[in-house]
């Protein structure tokens, strides 16, 4: 029985620029970096738990992906701080600049998108209490929390 997605990987241009990003902004801890290979594994959530590992590769092999965090819901807003704190643009749904985060009402949970070096689309996700609301859609947290 399948518990959990335990790792995921990333094309990068730059090794070194992708940690630094993933550990300082992100907040993820390196576990480990192969010099060789070119390769880095950090974690997500302390040693031995999530994992995305970053393979150097030449910009032309890089293929744009997804990858989403669950943070805590009190933690969310710290989280777009320190984006805006590192000039990473926060975004909505919808890839437009926002401080706001989206709703995401059929689960429900809450989340701001933000991209890497390598343009990878980034996402900080918090589930909501209460049930399903998937008749409202996408909206934004400030009309989601006026009800």
């Amino acid at each position: 029985m399948i518990r959990g997605l335990f790792e995921s990987h990333l094309p990068v241009r730059d090794l070194e620029r992708s940690i630094a990003f993933y550990t300082d902004v992100v907040g993820l801890s390196l576990g480990m970096k192969e010099e060789g290979r070119r390769i880095a594994f950090c974690f997500a959530g302390g040693w031995g738990h999530t994992m995305v590992g970053l393979w150097e590769k030449p910009a032309d092999a890089i293929v744009q992906q997804h990858i989403a965090f669950e943070v805590a819901l009190d933690d969310l807003t710290a989280a777009i701080e320190n984006l805006n704190r590192a000039r990473v643009q926060p975004l909505d749904f919808f890839h437009q600049v926002t401080d706001v985060p989206t709703v995401l009402a059929w689960m429900p949970a809450v989340s701001i998108y933000f991209k890497d070096p390598d343009d990878h689309l980034l996402e900080f996700i918090a589930k909501l209490p209460g049930d399903p609301q998937p008749e409202r859609g996408l909206v934004p947290w400030d009309e989601w929390n006026a009800g």
